[in-house]
C-alpha cells in the first residue's frame, strides 16, 4: 500500500547532520509517510547511514554523480508514490507535529490550493541576512504574509515566501513531473514558489514548522550560487516579467549591486541600466539608500574622530 505522504530528503557528504535531520521526520506523529533519502553523488557513507535505521518507511536512492539539491529534488519525484509531498533538508530540523498540521490543514482545503507552507527559526542567520553564530532569524518575515486572495504572483515576485521544508504539496499541483530548475544550484526554490502559483494557490501559515542551520557549506551563504539562481529566474520566467516590470527592474538592481561588490563593475552597470528602463522611478529609492548609507559613514568618522581627541 501506498503512503499518503513522500517526503523527500537530498543529501550530500552530509552524515554528521543527516541522521537527526532524519530522525526528525521519522519521530513525527503523522506516521503515513515514506522518507525517500536522495544520496547525491556524496563521498562519505550516506548509504551505511540509512540502511542502519531500522524502519520500513525509509528509502535510499543514490545518483551517481552529484548534481545539486534540484536535481536530486528530481531524483525523488520521480520515486515519490504519495498523494501529498514533503521535502526536508539534510541539516535542517522538522519540528514535532509539522506534517500533522499540515496533512490536516491541507486535506481540508479546496483542490485549488495546492501547497500550504509555514515558518523556519534560522540560526546562524539574523532578519537582515547577516551570518554569524549568535544570530536567530525568522523566516520568510511574518510581517508579510502571502494571502489566498492576493497576486500570489506579483507578491512572490518581489520576495520568496516557500522554503520548501516549510511546506506540503498536492503531488499534482504542477503538470510537471519534474518540479525544479537542475541548472540552479540555488535560488530553485524561489524560481519554483514562482511558477508553482501560475497553476496553484498558496496557504501560508506563519507558525515555524522547521529549525534551520547555517553552516559554512549552505547554500544560502555561498553568494556565487545565490547570484546564478536570480540569473536563472529571470531567463525562466521571460515572458512572466515582461508583464511586469515593476518586479524584474527590482531583481535586475538587486543583481547589479551584487555583481558590484564583486568588483563587476561593467556588468553591475550593464544591469542597473536596464533595471533603471524598466522602472526609472526606482532611482529614487536607490538615491535614497545612498544617502542614507552616506550620512551613516560621515556620523561613524565624526564619532571616530571625537573619541580620538584628547
Amino acid at each position: 500500500m501506498n503512503a499518503e505522504v513522500s517526503v523527500i530528503l537530498p543529501t550530500y557528504n552530509r552524515t554528521r547532520s543527516l541522521g537527526a535531520a532524519v530522525a526528525s521526520v521519522l519521530s513525527q506523529s503523522y506516521t503515513d509517510f515514506e522518507l525517500i533519502v536522495v544520496d547525491d553523488g556524496s563521498r562519505e557513507d550516506v548509504e551505511g547511514l540509512v540502511t542502519s535505521i531500522d524502519d520500513p518507511r525509509i528509502r535510499y536512492v543514490r545518483r551517481p554523480k552529484n548534481g545539486g539539491a534540484a536535481a536530486a529534488r528530481n531524483t525523488g519525484l520521480a520515486e515519490a508514490k504519495g498523494r501529498f509531498i514533503a521535502f526536508q533538508d539534510s541539516d535542517d530540523l522538522w519540528l514535532p507535529g509539522k506534517l500533522k498540521k499540515q496533512v490536516a490543514l491541507l486535506s481540508g482545503m479546496p483542490r485549488h490550493i495546492g501547497a500550504v507552507t509555514g515558518a523556519k527559526i534560522i540560526y546562524g542567520r539574523d532578519a537582515g541576512f547577516n551570518y554569524g553564530a549568535g544570530r536567530v532569524a525568522c523566516a520568510p518575515p511574518p510581517e508579510t504574509p502571502l494571502r489566498l486572495n492576493e497576486d500570489q504572483l506579483g507578491h512572490l515576485l518581489n520576495e520568496n515566501r516557500i522554503s520548501l521544508q516549510n511546506a506540503l504539496f498536492r503531488r499534482d499541483c504542477l503538470p510537471d513531473i519534474s518540479w525544479f530548475d537542475s541548472c540552479a544550484r540555488a535560488n530553485e526554490d524561489w524560481e519554483f514558489a514562482i511558477r508553482l502559483v501560475q497553476h496553484t494557490t498558496v496557504y501560508e501559515d506563519i507558525e515555524p514548522v522547521v529549525l534551520g542551520f547555517i553552516s559554512s557549506d549552505s547554500i544560502s551563504s555561498n553568494p556565487r550560487k545565490q547570484t546564478i539562481g536570480q540569473l536563472r529566474i529571470l531567463k525562466k520566467n521571460k515572458a512572466v516579467l515582461s508583464q511586469r516590470k515593476n518586479q524584474r527592474s527590482r531583481m535586475l538592481i538587486d543583481l547589479a549591486i551584487t555583481f558590484h561588490k564583486a568588483g563587476k563593475r561593467k556588468r553591475a552597470m550593464k544591469f542597473m541600466l536596464a533595471g533603471l528602463r524598466d522602472h526609472p522611478a526606482h532611482i529614487l529609492s536607490l538615491a535614497t539608500a545612498f544617502l542614507k548609507k552616506a550620512v551613516r559613514v560621515v556620523m561613524r568618522r565624526s564619532q571616530a574622530l571625537a573619541t580620538a581627541q584628547p
